[in-house]
């Protein structure tokens, strides 16, 4: 499992999660192309599978892909071997039916609940599996200030920052994002994808 990202000093990755989403993915590519930095965005298959032009749009910004499940199942630890494999393959079949031959070399477990099972059924797909090691908690929708403090609390040298694009309202999570990016890159971060 990946938690930090490869190489050395002050570098940074940033991650998407729950999209992609109409309203939210298409500000999320918006900051990011302002900014001038890539991301990684955790893709849900259905949402792939409703909005194939924006699974496009995100890679052609040059972004990277993970598969975040067909459904979002947080219980997914919980299932089957098959049903493990099911929602991590259909949801490749989507992402890959809207922008063939685009690589998706990791997996993140929906909620973070990982499993050996888990791990070990994306690494037969050729994926490694993508953790975090900041998480904003923008979900909880806890205001700009809040997630500011948690990230410059939190990140060190080779973070992974999880935040959203999908999932509900996020608002507050773009406008941390326009003030975190310019902050990291002022205290000498440098925004990175994470190399499998």
């Amino acid at each position: 499992m990946v938690s930090k990202v490869k190489g050395e000093g002050k570098i940074v990755a940033l991650t998407l999660d729950d999209g992609p989403w109409p309203e939210w993915t298409d500000k999320a590519l918006d900051v990011l192309a302002r900014n001038d930095i890539k991301a990684t965005f955790c893709m849900v298959g259905q949402q792939a599978k409703d909005h194939p032009a924006l699974v496009r749009k995100v890679v052609a910004a040059g972004h990277a892909l993970c598969n975040h499940s067909m459904t979002h199942d947080t219980n997914l630890k919980k299932r089957t071997p098959d049903a493990i494999r099911a929602q991590m393959q259909e949801t490749l079949d989507y992402i890959h039916a809207a922008s063939p031959g685009t690589p998706v070399h990791w997996f993140r477990a929906p909620g973070g609940n990982w499993s050996e099972e888990v791990q070990g059924t994306a690494a037969s797909l050729d994926m490694r599996s993508l953790n975090w090691t900041v998480d904003t908690n923008d979900w909880q929708k806890p205001g700009v200030a809040k997630m500011l403090d948690t990230v410059h609390r939190q990140l060190g040298p080779r973070g992974i920052i999880l935040c959203h694009d999908g999932g509900g309202e996020r608002t507050q999570t773009l406008a941390m994002l326009e003030q975190l990016i310019p902050q990291l890159k002022a205290d000498g971060y440098t925004f990175v994808l994470p190399q499998p």
